[in-house]
């Protein structure tokens, strides 16, 4: 549905847009982890140091600044600390795409109620992230009275926002919403939403009800990426040819069609005990100089190398680097999740494609 244009600002740059930096946060809590945190940020910190290396191009690569707390500073600091800044916070998880501040440019940003994902994970002190940010950047931070998590809503920097049914209008979210129509009011108003696009689902056993950003990104203005079933036994075959269809029907703010392409996903992932785990190439994170790509097998898997080269052709002036992520996803996520870009200034900015 095509929003007004009153909204009282333009809404968020895209994530290809130039940092000023991209904040994310280092695994503590062995409990939370199952005993996983120590494999997972090894997977954390090999992303912190593909975001922070230069470009194809030359460009410089992300400033990465990192929460870290009480005894746990010291693995950080040897494994990331010449390279990234760690920044001493009171924090419960490292889900900063959905506990963080939106940033809506480099002096303002929006913050949402918190609730968990719908009252499942309630962790002491993830409810301050998002405070703790602004102040400490210096940032104007505007409180809107609903739940909103960053990986729920995607956008491509235009007033063309992507989110689903089953996360955003859940009743575990905001159960005073009538319905779309509230939810997109709630959007025009927070994030200068012209034009939201619907999805229905999102992957199997996903946590979160359905985030967006792990089956559906713009990649550049009125452009979105999602993907297209791996293997015969994909436990999301339907869910994502669904996600197909609903984009090549959509339309832009400006009414022109929605240009979508696709990568292959990962397949059927599955956990310890058999059961398929919500595995996602869309999981992407998009640095100043690098994207970094979680993938869930060899890098030299017929999947991967297509999504490899399909973002590449996306992004010429970008290193793709395709990076193990599997024990970040015990956790819940992926790259995207426990990462929240901060918009450069427009007169500091990097060069970007």
């Amino acid at each position: 549905m095509a929003l007004s244009d009153t909204s009282i600002h333009s809404g968020p740059p895209a994530e290809w847009a130039p940092h000023n930096a991209i904040w994310t946060a280092w695994p503590t809590n062995a409990v939370e982890w199952d005993g996983r945190h120590e494999a997972a940020a090894a997977e954390i910190a090999a992303m912190i140091r593909a975001l922070a290396a230069p470009g194809p191009d030359g460009r410089a690569g992300d400033r990465v600044r990192v929460l870290v707390q009480g005894e746990g500073i010291a693995a950080p600091q040897a494994a990331v600390g010449d390279i990234a800044e760690l920044v001493e916070a009171s924090y419960g998880d490292v889900w900063l795409r959905d506990t963080g501040p939106i940033f809506i440019d480099h002096a303002h940003a929006a913050g949402f109620r918190w609730n968990g994902w719908g009252g499942k994970y309630q962790i002491p002190n993830d409810e301050k992230v998002a405070a703790f940010i602004a102040q400490l950047t210096g940032t104007q931070l505007t409180a809107h009275d609903f739940v909103l998590e960053g990986g729920a809503i995607d956008g491509d920097g235009q007033g063309n926002w992507l989110t689903t049914r089953q996360c955003l209008l859940n009743p575990n979210r905001n159960p005073h919403w009538g319905g779309q129509a509230d939810a997109e009011a709630a959007l025009s108003n927070a994030l200068g939403a012209r034009q939201v696009i619907w999805l229905g689902d999102g992957l199997a056993n996903d946590h979160t009800d359905g985030h967006v950003d792990n089956i559906a990104r713009f990649v550049a203005p009125g452009v979105a990426l999602c993907q297209s079933p791996h293997g015969e036994d994909d436990p999301n075959r339907a869910v994502l040819d669904e996600i197909h269809r609903t984009l090549s029907a959509a339309k832009t703010a400006e009414g022109a069609p929605l240009k979508v392409l696709t990568i292959p996903s990962p397949g059927r992932i599955k956990d310890e005990d058999g059961k398929a785990v919500p595995a996602s190439h869309m999981n992407f994170i998009i640095g100043n100089a690098s994207l970094v790509l979680p993938v869930y097998g060899p890098a030299d898997s017929p999947n991967i190398k297509e999504a490899v080269e399909v973002l590449s052709a996306i992004y010429p002036n970008r290193r793709i680097v395709p990076l193990p992520a599997t024990n970040i996803l015990t956790g819940g996520g992926s790259f995207h999740c426990i990462t929240q870009q901060q918009p450069a200034a427009p007169e500091t900015g990097a060069a970007s494609s």
